[in-house]
């Protein structure tokens, strides 16, 4: 099981999730970034994703369809902005398809994986919102759980690979 360890966010409209997991960042990252994998362990269960579809390359787009329990799914699409193989990932729903603006944007999600030692990887997610508003909103949505399962569940997947 993840570690939780304590990070503070930068900023009044920043959520953090911060674990030490029993995984390499090499693994981690291919979790990230391979849609198959991530298709595994990307929604709280018993959601599912539908479709990944990941240009991993800065200005790359991204599409990420969720599915709930009832079959309703929910396309997510973003932008890459920022990929460093096995350190870094930084995504934004504020683009949609190379540079097209969003019609509301909601974060930007910086993902950054540092070495633990023994295998593991400081692994800390941190989603940028535009608004104290869309902070609120992510956290009765269920931030901190929700994000805190899936870690959970890239770490069962990670340890497969």
């Amino acid at each position: 099981m993840t570690e939780t360890i304590d990070v503070k966010p930068e900023t009044e409209h920043e959520l953090v999730l911060a674990r030490i997991i029993a995984a390499p960042r090499e693994k981690i990252f291919r979790a990230w970034t391979d849609p198959e994998i991530l298709k595994q362990w990307f929604v709280p269960k018993p959601w599912t994703i539908a479709r990944a579809e990941l240009d991993v390359r800065p200005g790359g787009k991204s599409l990420i369809v969720m599915r709930d329990p009832e079959g309703n799914e929910y396309p997510n699409p973003g932008v890459f902005l920022e990929v460093v193989e096995n350190e870094k990932i930084v995504t934004t729903d504020a683009y949609t398809d190379a540079w097209t603006p969003a019609a509301k944007p909601f974060m930007t999600m910086i993902l950054t994986l540092e070495d633990a030692g023994e295998g593991k990887t400081r692994y800390i997610a941190r989603a940028l919102h535009w608004s104290a508003e869309d902070v609120a909103v992510h956290e009765k949505m269920g931030f901190h759980e929700g994000w805190g399962q899936c870690a959970e569940q890239l770490e069962e997947v990670a340890a497969r690979l």
